[in-house]
């Protein structure tokens, strides 16, 4: 492709997939998904201080399928942002900054995360 034929807006299509961009993209989605998260602790938070009634309510909906899903992607999610947030402080200090180191600490953070998963899904089913 020549200078010509590059668009100046790349799409997502064209890049070749890395380790780097590849946490980069799940660390903007987990933190997405943190955000979205707020209103369901808010909600838990005033159901479980409300009357006993309401607290054995969301206790039931947190141990059905679709209660343990959210705890998991929501624990999976905070693992991967903190961890890929301190990568991202490193970066920004200057340490690690090789290609090497780079796609090294992205691969372990990534793989941190697949880990903590695992385990948060086993602690939960």
């Amino acid at each position: 492709m020549t200078h010509k034929d590059k668009p100046l807006s790349p799409r997502l299509s064209i890049y070749h997939w890395h380790w780097g961009m590849m946490a980069s993209i799940a660390h903007r989605a987990s933190g997405v998904l943190l955000i979205l998260c707020i209103p369901m602790y808010i909600w838990l938070l005033y159901g479980m201080a409300g009357s006993p009634q309401s607290f054995e309510h969301i206790v039931n909906i947190l141990h059905s399928l679709w209660g343990r899903l959210a705890l998991w992607a929501a624990s999976v999610a905070v693992v991967y942002h903190v961890c890929n947030g301190i990568r991202f402080l490193c970066l920004d200090a200057g340490w690690g900054e090789s290609q090497v180191m780079m796609r090294y600490s992205a691969g372990m953070v990534l793989g941190i995360a697949g880990v903590s998963a695992v385990v948060f899904g086993v602690l939960l089913w």
